[in-house]
């Protein structure tokens, strides 16, 4: 069942007032050790109970226990990563990138059941001996997290592997929005009228890039209402499902009358696919992200035209959210459109477009008061 005793060289150690330590065997068949019992009872009690526990362990989970406990932390992700089939190929493609470059070269030989709260501290050091950029250090502990809570509640890990683990911050910066005017002005230097149709999907209708070079006549499914199903991945240049969305599921954001008038426009010039798919690639079937980066990273810098600091391809986008929100429409509304997993994402982006402020919002209350305080 398990042994106990105490760590003291005293001559009398059943009189004297250090504390016991047991020792036991889990479910998994690993050695374990407790410490800080006051007397032989606390001690005995505790390794009953251990054993009571131990004896409930049907033999396949203890098998269990004891295949990923001694599982090396390489294989381990080879084995979470095969048991995961709802990740989209982008986030697969994510965490076996930082698994291969991050985790595996300073923590893949460990075994699995020797994972401590110690063990992932030091490791979070050595990357910041590294020079891991935060972002990409934050990312890497998350993907840590997920895996070392998996080992937890499988019972290959018996403390809790984060307990007290100061885990890396990272704040990321406020989005850089353009003006409708910086808008315009960079549809008509790239003079191109599918770059030009990209813009309006993400600036008018807040579609992620890939959404929009999947634009699809089909889709619009009332004047003012399009209908977003998938998006042409950055890597596979495929129709893929969309981000944080089961196959076949979709959301409906709204359509402006301009936006719409836009996509006719362009249809009767350009033509568009049997199936309805508006912009087309010059070699494939779909108009693919590498277009767009060429058009925005080659061509624009040698234009003149004024491209705010710091503003990316998905500042278009960014644009979208800016628009709804000076115009007072609800910021969960704004999520819903946009496709985020959670407003918490809305909100730590764009809080700081909200037109409310303290004072702001003291005004509009004192008008519900006015009379209640006179």
């Amino acid at each position: 069942m398990g042994t106990f005793d105490k760590a003291c060289s005293c001559k009398r150690p059943t009189q004297c007032q250090h504390p016991y330590f047991i020792r036991y065997r889990d479910a998994g068949g690993s050695q374990r050790e407790e410490s800080g019992f006051r007397t032989q009872d606390d001690a005995k009690d505790r390794l009953v109970a251990l054993y009571a526990q131990k004896s409930k362990t049907p033999a396949s989970k203890a098998e269990l226990i004891r295949h990923y406990g001694q599982m090396r932390f390489e294989n381990f992700v080879g084995d979470y990563m095969g048991r995961q089939r709802r990740l989209s190929y982008g986030t697969v493609y994510e965490y076996e990138h930082l698994a291969r470059n991050h985790l595996i070269p300073e923590l893949g030989s460990r075994r699995v059941e020797t994972f401590t709260p110690l063990v992932v501290e030091n490791f979070l050091t050595t990357m910041d001996r590294l020079g891991t950029p935060d972002p990409t250090q934050f990312k890497v502990f998350v993907l840590l997290k997920t895996l070392l809570l998996d080992a937890h509640r499988k019972g290959a890990i018996e403390g809790h592997p984060l307990e007290d683990v100061d885990a890396p911050q990272y704040e990321a910066e406020r989005a850089v929005v353009p003006t409708k005017e910086e808008v315009i002005a960079i549809k008509a230097a790239a003079a191109s009228d599918r770059f030009s149709m990209f813009i309006d999907m993400t600036a008018g209708c807040g579609l992620r890039n890939g959404e929009a070079l999947a634009l699809n006549v089909n889709n619009i499914v009332a004047d003012d209402v399009y209908r977003v199903r998938e998006q042409v991945h950055y890597r596979t240049k495929k129709l893929e499902k969309l981000k944080h969305r089961k196959p076949g599921e979709f959301r409906e954001v709204p359509l402006p009358r301009s936006i719409r008038e836009s996509i006719e426009r362009f249809v009767e010039k350009h033509g568009m696919t049997e199936d309805g798919y508006v912009l087309q690639g010059t070699r494939g079937k779909h108009m693919n992200h590498g277009t767009i980066n060429a058009i925005w990273y080659r061509k624009l810098p040698g234009k003149n035209v004024h491209i705010p600091k710091g503003m990316t391809i998905y500042g278009n986008r960014h644009f979208f959210a800016s628009n709804c929100l000076a115009h007072n429409i609800p910021i969960t509304d704004v999520a819903d459109w946009m496709g985020h997993k959670s407003i918490e994402v809305t909100f730590r982006i764009y809080r700081h477009l909200m037109p409310a402020s303290i004072g702001r919002a003291a005004r509009l209350l004192d008008r519900g008061l006015h009379d209640l305080a006179a």
